[in-house]
């Protein structure tokens, strides 16, 4: 008798690969997954030991005080919030829901690796669009636009590449697509951004009722471990995906830890002001080496080094490993030639700056 199969979708998937983050000492400069360079709020991390204390309770079953707290902080309404264990819960349970075997996805060829393995996984096609500029081209995905489509998986800004679609752009894009056709803005680094023209889906969700906002509390408030993710979305799908959406699928820890984040408004201010500053100046830094960096709105940028050298990706990315700095190679979203560097504290940036002038060879 033949063993349990997988289906086809499944078996085409490529596992997601992290950065190496775990291996080497302790005394060492993480820059590989863009969290924010101070880490989290002291007050969430004392919210999070004092719920930590009592575990053997079930946490709320749909995390209702953190979407109250959600709605409040950013003035939205609370029943078209969803939160989950991690932004990419939600992208997986909007897949699931809206998309399946003879349908088909479109993302940016250097877009997120989730929304291809969400794809694959319930039996839809994922199409890469190319970008123009390592930016998302509006025109390349309404040109990719099927009666087969089903979503269109926006990160904005873009991640790696750090590039942004602006909001006139977005609506251009929204307003080309047929109403069928789900938009999920995967805002994820949404609290980073200061340009003026950006907008990370609010209006539209507001406006109507095929867009989703996705965002995530392990950013700008470092609760990584912590698994938080929410999404702004039209209170029908709202409905569809609390069907779905498991019991209890955010701890209490992390619900008290979330919502004390939210609440310290400074400690946020401080790591946007932070990454405003920090990071022209580290591209100006890395720029004076004669590398390449992609603009970045984010809390990272890329850096390009010459393939086919000595000096290429791969060994930049060894080289610093090897003397403590963990960043992260981007060869998996079709970019062999970067390195991704996020931003973190001033001290640990002008560090990183002196291994790549050693790489180099600068003076």
């Amino acid at each position: 008798m033949a063993p349990p199969k997988a289906k086809p979708g499944v078996l085409a998937i490529t596992p997601y690969a992290g950065s190496e983050v775990g291996l080497g000492g302790t005394d060492r400069i993480v820059i590989s997954s863009n969290e924010s360079a101070f880490g989290p709020s002291w007050q969430a991390m004392e919210a999070y030991s004092a719920a930590s204390e009592d575990v053997r309770r079930y946490p709320e079953i749909d995390a209702r005080s953190l979407r109250k707290a959600l709605a409040t902080h950013h003035g939205l309404e609370e029943d078209r919030i969803i939160c989950g264990c991690g932004s990419d819960q939600i992208i997986d349970l909007l897949t699931l829901c809206f998309a399946g075997p003879g349908d088909e996805t479109l993302y940016t060829e250097h877009g997120f690796t989730m929304y291809p393995i969400a794809s694959l996984g319930v039996g839809a096609t994922p199409i890469a669009v190319p970008e123009t500029n390592l930016a998302t081209d509006v025109d390349a995905i309404l040109e990719r636009v099927t009666d087969k489509t089903r979503i269109v998986f926006l990160a904005n800004p873009n991640n790696p590449t750090g590039t942004y679609l602006p909001e006139q752009e977005l609506r251009r894009l929204h307003a080309g697509l047929p109403e069928n056709v789900l938009l999920l803005l995967d805002g994820a680094y949404a609290e980073f951004v200061t340009e003026d023209d950006y907008e990370a889906g609010e209006a539209l969700v507001r406006e109507f009722s095929n867009v989703v906002m996705t965002r995530t509390f392990s950013k700008i408030y470092a609760l990584a471990s912590l698994r938080v993710g929410w999404a702004y979305a039209p209170p029908e799908i709202i409905d569809v995906l609390d069907r779905v959406r498991p019991p209890f699928n955010v701890s209490a820890p992390a619900i008290s830890a979330a919502i004390a984040a939210l609440e310290d408004r400074e400690h946020t201010e401080r790591s946007r002001r932070h990454n405003a500053e920090t990071l022209p100046w580290f591209v100006g830094e890395v720029e004076a080496l004669g590398l390449h960096v992609n603009p970045s709105v984010a809390s990272f940028v890329i850096v390009r080094f010459p393939a086919e050298t000595a000096q290429n990706a791969e060994a930049a990315y060894q080289f610093l490993f090897e003397r403590g700095i963990v960043t992260r190679r981007v060869a998996g979203y079709g970019l062999p030639d970067w390195v991704r560097m996020s931003i973190g504290t001033r001290e640990e940036m002008e560090d990183v700056v002196a291994a790549l002038r050693a790489f180099v060879g600068a003076s």
